[in-house]
């Protein structure tokens, strides 16, 4: 099976994770990450920054106003 990160990348989550357990701060406020999630991402965003191989992050789908218009011109006929 193929490698989804770098070994780099993959280093840099495994720190991120193992540093979370109770000192991994997120943000500007600096609050404790409480997920392991949270901590994955991270890593992944860290490995992004020193430019290693890791995926894009996922962007967020806007949602599309021309439906529901279609549909109120529809049902007035």
């Amino acid at each position: 099976m193929a490698r989804k990160y770098s070994k780099a990348a993959t280093k840099k989550v495994a720190r991120a994770l193992h540093k979370r357990k109770g000192t991994l701060k997120s943000g500007r406020s600096g609050k404790t990450v409480k997920s392991r999630k949270q901590a994955i991402a991270i890593g992944l965003s860290e490995a992004r920054k020193e430019g290693k191989k890791v995926p894009a992050k996922k962007s967020v789908k806007k949602s599309r106003t021309t439906k529901p218009a279609k549909k109120a011109k529809r049902s007035k006929s």
